[in-house]
């Protein structure tokens, strides 16, 4: 940094309060800083992609949010901070150059930051968010009141930055850009020193000289891992440097080793002389390693041994370090940063000598530069995994590049001999291969850099929901995890859904839509799935099925049929025929159950099913039954939206008297109709509205469109409103021929035909 320019950033914040705004706002990185510039006074704003609703989850209260970068959130402002990753074209840096607005990196600003400070960087490849963790938790347990900047979370420390009246400032400092050399810290820890940020470095020697120039700016102890090569090469010679590891040339050595189930012990030397013993309550040999580094420069410092053994014993992590996201004694799910093949290979050497009968790894690669470059390494980096799943590549604002692929990474690690890696290219299918996978026993971890943690957090929840409603439930209960929906719909296509809950009885569903509610769950009712397309991608929440007997009771007493929601329409036209009761013979066409007629006020043969029903009684979603007359109730065309907020659990109807030869004569009639004009293949029934006089079948007919196809997916032969299931067809394939067709009706005669079929669930 030009000393001109450091001066310009120091006389300005020094002036007071000013006006910054920081574009990236929603980073780990940039969040940081607002929380270091917002306790010095400053007034800030941010801009950044995340919708407006989500972006108070990752930055500090003070900051004026903008959503989406735009050249007017400058104004006013006398300070604009950025981050590598925005380029120079973004909208507000060239407003900040036109305006000739002060404008710096984001590492440039925390360097200036620094410099008030005893700064502490730890650097590294890897383990630099765990390690400056450690050490800022040892430093306050010792009294020090340190500020600190670190890249993730950590909830032991409250934040992932504060600023404090304490002189020494840990900084967890990011080579990735070279600003690593900016720094002139008094004390520095190097961790290792690996080919990484290939998208910036040329080559190792490159990275090397960023950190030798570190070194060379550091006026106090440099505390490097004598373990790691190029960390020893750089740092063995300077005559400040503390080496530490397992290595007999290390000044801070760790002795008898103990990897126990997420924790460790071990012995620690000082130039062969006992320390003592240490324990702690994070995994793997890696923090083992990462510990040793915080005791040599915390001893060097002058922190008493009983201190750093006991805030040691106290730490736990930070967030995505090894993250445990759920834990029973069946199941585990864990959630780690690893990205890099080196740190992948120690998390699940961790995971490995955790105890658990199988650990299923599931790693999304991050950046296509790094993937090419470390494609080779990463082929060996999973062999303490039982089962492998990759999905596609996070890129990170990266393009793409030829032939690297999250595919060519799993074909790798497959020729490298592990004989159980499946690719997934989303994390939608990436969530249910793992839930079809999953056995008691296992733990499963989600590695990478990216946004798979995605997918921890939904495995973790589903666990925990499954768990806690279970306890609950009467023994007749079903619940089920990811439970396919495909199963469910008339049109055999679906994703899972995230709990499948067949109450035994109307307590049971009172309990179970309480606890949904009390934990904002989604719900979702779904009845024998004959008018509902369910995305690949499944159903989040709580999917309702009355399919106990309790629900499917049917009782007769003169001209009316008590109803349970759950009793299939062609049931009810049968009890009404056996007890001489007509006026339900239009359902014997309708293939669901009566909760679903309900909500759809489904018809067929000019017969519709609200016009038979006298009451209804149901349950709202906070477990509050209802008994409503059909005065009462709002109808609409294949709608009653009294069924969008309650479950129907059943229904008074009435019927009319009748012969049974009367009912057969109907039934006879009604079936022969519904054989010659509507398909027997698997399919959800009637697709679109018909748009006014013209029915949409025979609209479809006109334009010559039956038999149009995407993949197994079909326009009926028979009945042009009909979309089948030749086999094997997904949501996706129905969603593109339906929006084929309405393209279609569009363009050749002006007509927009809108869907009768319900589509509920997530993108796969």
């Amino acid at each position: 940094m030009q000393p001109e320019l450091k001066e310009r950033i120091e006389r300005l914040l020094k002036s007071g309060p000013q006006a910054v705004h920081l574009i990236g706002v929603c980073g780990s990185g940039m969040s940081g800083l607002a929380r270091l510039l917002l306790a010095q006074g400053h007034r800030l704003s941010g801009s950044d992609l995340v919708p407006a609703q989500d972006a108070t989850t990752y930055i500090p209260p003070g900051v004026r949010y903008c959503e989406g970068h735009a050249a007017s959130n400058l104004d006013g402002v006398a300070l604009v901070v950025f981050s590598s990753a925005i380029a120079a074209e973004n909208p507000e840096r060239r407003a900040a150059s036109e305006r000739a607005i002060l404008c710096v990196r984001r590492a440039e600003c925390l360097v200036v930051l620094a410099e008030a400070k005893s700064a502490y960087i730890v650097a590294g490849s890897h383990g630099k968010t765990t390690t400056s963790s450690m050490l800022t938790h040892v430093l306050r347990q010792a009294d020090q009141n340190p500020s600190h900047y670190i890249g993730a979370q950590v909830p032991l420390l409250g934040a992932n930055a504060s600023w404090t009246d304490g002189k020494p400032f840990v900084v967890e400092a990011d080579e990735s850009d070279g600003t690593l050399a900016l720094f002139s810290p008094q004390a520095t820890v190097i961790l290792n020193i690996e080919e990484e940020h290939l998208d910036y470095y040329h080559n190792i020697e490159e990275i090397v000289q960023v950190f030798a120039t570190l070194c060379e700016r550091t006026s106090g102890p440099i505390i490097y891992c004598a373990d790691d090569k190029n960390a020893m090469l750089l740092c063995s010679h300077c005559a400040q440097a503390v080496g530490y590891g397992l290595s007999e040339l290390a000044v801070y050595r760790a002795l008898d080793v103990r990897l126990e189930n997420f924790s460790s012990r071990f012995t620690v030397l000082r130039h062969g002389q006992l320390l003592g013993e240490v324990s702690l309550g994070v995994p793997g040999a890696q923090n083992v390693c990462n510990a040793l580094g915080v005791i040599a420069l915390a001893t060097e410092l002058g922190i008493a041994w009983n201190q750093i053994v006991s805030a040691l014993a106290e730490f736990r992590g930070a967030a995505r370090r090894f993250e445990v996201k759920y834990r029973s004694p069946d199941y585990m799910v864990v959630d780690d940063y690893a990205h890099h093949p080196t740190e992948i290979k120690a998390t699940l050497a961790a995971a490995k000598n955790s105890g658990w009968k199988r650990v299923l790894a599931l790693f999304q690669p991050h950046r296509y530069s790094r993937t090419k470059a470390l494609l080779g390494e990463f082929a060996g980096a999973f062999h303490d995994a039982t089962e492998v799943f990759i999905t596609e590549i996070y890129a990170a604002s990266e393009a793409a590049l030829a032939g690297v692929t999250g595919e060519s990474v799993a074909e790798s690690v497959r020729a490298a001999g592990h004989a159980r890696v499946r690719y997934e290219p989303t994390l939608g299918r990436l969530r249910t291969a793992v839930n079809q996978a999953l056995e008691p026993g296992d733990l499963v971890i989600t590695l990478g850099a990216g946004d798979i943690h995605r997918v921890a957090q939904h495995l973790a929840q589903g666990l925990i929901w499954y768990a806690e409603l279970k306890n609950l439930l009467k023994p007749g209960s079903v619940l089920k995890r990811d439970e396919p929906l495909y199963k469910h719909t008339t049109m055999r296509i679906g994703g899972p859904a995230q709990l499948w809950f067949e109450p035994q009885d109307e307590e049971d569903l009172c309990w179970g839509l309480r606890f949904a509610h009390d934990r904002a769950i989604p719900v979702t009712f779904i009845g024998r799935g004959s008018n509902l397309l369910v995305r690949d991608g499944g159903i989040l929440g709580l999917c309702v099925h009355l399919g106990q007997p309790y629900f499917s009771r049917i009782e007769v007493e003169g001209e009316y049929v008590t109803v349970g929601a759950g009793a299939r329409l062609k049931q009810i036209v049968a009890e009404g025929r056996k007890h001489d009761l007509g006026g339900f013979e239009f359902m014997e066409g309708i293939p669901g159950n009566l909760g679903g007629a309900l909500r759809m006020n489904a018809g067929a043969m000019q017969g519709w099913t609200m016009e038979v029903v006298e009451s209804v009684r149901s349950i709202d979603l906070l477990g509050h039954v209802h008994e409503v007359k059909k005065a009462d109730l709002e109808i609409h065309y294949r709608n009653v939206p009294h069924f969008q907020t309650h479950i129907a659990v059943s229904a008074r109807l009435k019927g009319k008297p009748s012969s049974k030869e009367e009912i057969n004569e109907k039934l006879k009639a009604y079936s022969n109709k519904r054989w010659t004009s509507q398909p027997a293949a698997p399919s959800a029934g009637c697709i679109f509205k018909n748009p006014g006089p013209l029915p949409a079948g025979k609209l479809i007919d006109e334009m010559g469109l039956k038999n149009l196809s995407v993949g197994p997916a079909r326009v009926s032969e028979v009945h042009g409103n009909f979309i089948v299931n030749d086999g094997g067809a997904t949501a996706e394939d129905v969603l593109q021929l339906i929006a084929l067709i309405q393209g279609r009706a569009r363009e050749a005669r002006e007509i927009d035909l809108h869907t009768e079929v319900i589509v509920l669930g997530e993108e796969n």
